[in-house]
């Protein structure tokens, strides 16, 4: 249909249910002139009387109240959808679809996540754990999770994430059999372990000291595209591995693996949640991106 037929059919449906054109005008915020222009114009291309006009009255011809059946109760069931969705911005209820990696899931995504459902079990949730590129607006998502460099730059994004730090380690065992690096330039001389990204690239190593910022391209002896896969190598003594601060920490700390170029290894901005431009925000929504936040603040604390 020609939306401006459909328009014209409301603007009919509501002089006829105000029985003037006036009263009709007032309730649409528009002139009188044009509300009755438009009533001439839908009856130009029906070819046919809608309304019956006196100088005192104003009533539906037997084509008009035909036409009236057929809108009202369409009318009613569009004004009560739109009032249902108007209550969906301030209610909790209704469906949230997430997207992130695996890191962004284990470290922030699923407590912020778990946290909301068990808050409010009227929301229906979604979350999906993979790590290749998702275009949320064809895959229907309402929201993703990812690290502020690799968003699109037609998206909205908001940091919910603490800042994280990407560290260079190595198995005790491996450094005992060289000497570790002093620079970043020194790690050709080393077995490296690459891990090859979501779009199917070699992620590069990426350093900075004293307002210096350095990035290497390695040329690894072992390549891998799986986080604990990544910290399995280094265990074994595979070379040297570049990855989240995260995910090292707990070998780091019992001293299977020992951390090199710490002084080039700062901390840059974590997470953050993206989503269209397009989108109109849901209540379910607004509490998952809070939610995310609270979990962001916690650990920044601990």
């Amino acid at each position: 249909m020609d939306p401006r037929k459909f328009s014209d059919l409301v603007i009919f449906h509501r002089v006829a249910a105000e029985g003037s054109f006036t009263a009709a005008a007032r309730t649409l915020g528009v002139t009188q002139s044009a509300v009755s222009q438009t009533v001439k114009r839908l009856e130009g291309d029906l070819g046919i009387r809608l309304l019956s006009r006196s100088t005192r009255s104003l009533t539906p011809t037997a084509a008009g109240e035909r036409l009236l059946d057929t809108l009202t109760p369409v009318i009613a069931e569009i004004d009560a959808e739109i009032e249902d969705l108007e209550q969906l911005r301030e209610q909790p209820g209704g469906r949230l679809r997430v997207t992130c990696g695996k890191h962004a899931a284990d470290t922030l995504v699923w407590p912020a996540f778990s946290r909301l459902i068990a808050a409010h079990p009227e929301i229906e949730g979604e979350l999906s754990v993979e790590n290749r590129y998702v275009d949320i607006v064809a895959e229907r998502f309402d929201i993703g999770i990812r690290l502020r460099e690799d968003l699109e730059m037609d998206m909205i994004a908001v940091p919910v994430g603490p800042p994280l730090r990407a560290v260079v380690v190595g198995a005790a065992g491996y450094l005992d059999t060289c000497d570790p690096p002093r620079a970043p330039r020194q790690l050709s001389a080393h077995r490296c372990i690459g891990y090859r990204n979501a779009g199917g690239t070699l992620s590069q190593w990426s350093f900075e000291k004293d307002g210096h910022a350095e990035t290497v391209k390695v040329s690894p002896s072992v390549i891998v595209n799986d986080g604990d896969a990544l910290v399995a190598a280094a265990f074994m003594g595979m070379g040297l591995a570049y990855m989240l601060e995260d995910l090292a920490a707990p070998a780091l700390k019992d001293g299977r693996l020992v951390e090199v170029l710490p002084d080039w290894c700062p901390r840059f901005p974590g997470y953050h949640a993206f989503y269209s431009s397009r989108r109109q925000p849901t209540r379910a929504f607004s509490l998952f991106l809070e939610s995310l936040r609270q979990e962001s603040r916690e650990r920044t604390l601990e």
